[in-house]
């Protein structure tokens, strides 16, 4: 495992959940009290919201208690059983160290937010061109869709094959 991708991990984990939580607060207290603000011909909003839901809203309809045990406790440990996994690896390479550091970052920045807010994540950004629009996300959501790419690209390379550096 080595000290240098363990501390990629610590790292990619840290500077995801600081960004996170530093955006979220920054969020809440500039867009509480607006429609939200548009940028570049509306290409990039922010608008404040508050999403009880997953990745996008996913789950929101959920019953409360199923989606609180999903999302509070089942997904999280899964998280962290999955870095364990790659922990007790001894073919884990830097770049799946990175993947699972904002893998990790992501998920503790939002779990986190699950905890002090009654459940909810707080989101505040949507990307669009005229009518097509993406969700409403936030740092947390494009660390956990960037380490789960970066995990997949990683695993498509022979393990012989140590990732550029």
């Amino acid at each position: 495992m080595g000290t240098r991708p363990g501390l990629a991990f610590a790292l990619a984990l840290l500077a995801c959940f600081g960004c996170d939580q530093a955006s979220k607060q920054v969020a809440e207290s500039l867009l509480a009290d607006t429609a939200g603000v548009s940028l570049a011909g509306d290409v990039v909003r922010f608008q404040l919201a508050f999403n009880p839901g997953g990745f996008m809203g996913l789950g929101a309809r959920l019953p409360e208690a199923l989606r609180s045990f999903l999302l509070v406790w089942l997904v999280p440990s899964a998280l962290v059983l999955l870095c364990l996994h790659f922990v007790r690896s001894a073919h884990t390479r830097r770049g799946e160290w990175i993947a699972l550091g904002l893998l990790a970052g992501g998920g503790l920045g939002n779990w986190l937010d699950r905890l002090l807010h009654a459940g909810t994540v707080t989101d505040f950004v949507s990307l669009g061109l005229g009518q097509l629009r993406t969700g409403i996300f936030n740092v947390a959501d494009v660390a956990v869709v960037g380490g789960t790419l970066l995990l997949v690209l990683c695993a498509k390379r022979p393990v012989a094959e140590p990732l550029a550096e």
